[in-house]
């Protein structure tokens, strides 16, 4: 009798392999077909990149694709941001989201297809314009997974929603899409995914982590003041230009020695402008700081020793209090992105029997930010669970493996993700994800 459970049980196991490798095959030979179309489409977004909070083309493409796929399509909930919503039958929902923005650098890849877009930044300057953290990529596995998804209507149930995300390089995008009340304004989703390329994974692997994916992110803008004069005279100055300098030595302090070491925490000063001529000493010098952690505990104490830093060599300057610097954080926060453990795993799974078990690789944490924590942070809280999407020619990995050389990183003007392999790759691992989670 044993044997026969055994046996019986052992042919369910294969019938389920035998489904969901049929479902693969099915996905694949669809998406190269569709292939020629995507690849079109990815070469169009990256020659028409559009800056954070200016995607007013790239969201009306997106919606009209979504439209034709029998979406029905919500716009302009804060921003640019919209949600096409498609209801299958009875079953749980499933919310795909994807980002449009582009960040402001002269792309030098030397692809054919290079942007030589240019834009208008927040300042009123004229900047070239690139999608250096590979957006297009990610606009790109969302068309093709919505289409795939459609396609294989039979083989699912359930409701899908898919959002088209403003902003997310400047931190404003999810943030005005929940204040739009997209929750109020859709299914509210049982599961939230979403996949960015990788620049150090090759093309054709995935990438996962359950629990800390990506840090918070806090902005940081500090006012240093001081008495200008003539540079000829510093002795009748304070100079806010040297007051900053010695403020800047000081915050490299705060991580290595007021921060545990095994918790990962990061200060950058990524921009100081004071002065205006080489023979005058300001009034102020402007900076502009990042924070990142994983915890809000760490993340409050850096805060606090930067203004104890920046007050402490106020007084030893010998300012005034009114001329103590001023530190600001800006709106809005971006928290940590904490994936789902129970809802990474199973995707990890699905993606091991897809790919491989050697195509699927665990990462450690990264102290880049993602906004798209806030999907799951709402009044609902929702599983959310992002992964990587490897996005480099294996060759060129190898080889840098072997030379100790780097590769482009994300937002490096040189950075070229290998189109086909990766979009290929991410839609198979998206409309796996998502063929999963709505199981009929």
């Amino acid at each position: 009798m044993r044997n026969i459970v055994s046996l019986f049980i052992l042919l369910i196991i294969n019938s389920f392999a035998v489904a969901q490798s049929s479902t693969d095959n099915q996905v694949q030979s669809f998406v190269n077909q569709q292939y020629p179309s995507l690849d079109t489409l990815y070469k169009y977004l990256h020659q028409h990149p559009e800056l954070s909070s200016q995607e007013e083309q790239t969201a009306l493409l997106i919606a009209n694709e979504l439209r034709s796929l029998g979406f029905e399509v919500q716009e302009r909930l804060g921003m640019y941001n919209l949600a096409g919503v498609l209801k299958n039958g009875e079953g749980p929902t499933l919310l795909i989201r994807t980002d449009m923005d582009a960040l402001p650098l002269e792309e030098k890849t030397g692809v054919p297809y290079a942007s030589t877009a240019t834009g208008t930044n927040a300042a009123g300057e004229t900047v070239g314009v690139m999608h250096a953290c590979g957006h297009d990529i990610h606009m790109t596995v969302f068309l093709g997974t919505a289409r795939t998804m459609v396609q294989m209507k039979e083989q699912w149930s359930g409701t899908l929603v898919m959002v088209a995300q403003s902003a997310e390089e400047t931190g404003f995008g999810a943030d005005a899409l929940f204040k739009a009340n997209l929750y109020d304004k859709i299914p509210v989703p049982d599961y939230a995914i979403a996949l960015h390329d990788n620049a150090s994974l090759p093309a054709g692997t995935v990438g996962y982590r359950a629990g800390a994916f990506m840090a918070s992110v806090d902005m940081v803008d500090i006012t240093v003041y001081g008495e200008g004069g003539h540079g000829a005279a510093p002795h009748t100055t304070k100079d806010p230009i040297v007051l900053a300098a010695q403020m800047i030595n000081s915050f490299q302090t705060i991580v290595s020695r007021e921060i545990n070491p095994i918790n990962p925490a990061v200060v950058t000063v990524g921009s100081i402008h004071g002065g205006t001529v080489h023979n005058i000493i300001p009034d102020e010098v402007k900076l502009q700081l990042t924070v990142r952690s994983y915890s809000p505990q760490v993340r409050n104490r850096i805060i606090r020793a930067l203004k104890r830093i920046s007050q402490s060599h106020a007084q030893a300057a010998r300012l005034p209090e009114e001329k103590y610097p001023t530190v600001r954080i800006r709106d809005p926060q971006t928290p940590a992105t904490i994936n789902n453990t129970e809802l990474t795993n199973r995707l990890t799974t699905v993606f091991k029997k897809m790919l491989g078990e050697d195509k699927v690789v665990e990462t450690p944490p990264n102290m880049v930010g993602e906004d798209f924590s806030l999907y799951g942070m709402q009044d609902k809280k929702v599983p959310i669970c992002m992964f990587w999407l490897g996005a480099v020619d294996p060759q060129k990995v190898k080889e840098a493996e072997e030379t100790g050389t780097k590769l482009p990183s994300l937002h490096s003007p040189f950075y070229a993700p290998v189109p086909e392999p990766t979009i290929k790759t991410g839609i198979r691992a998206m409309s796996a994800a998502a063929l999963e989670l709505l199981e009929k």
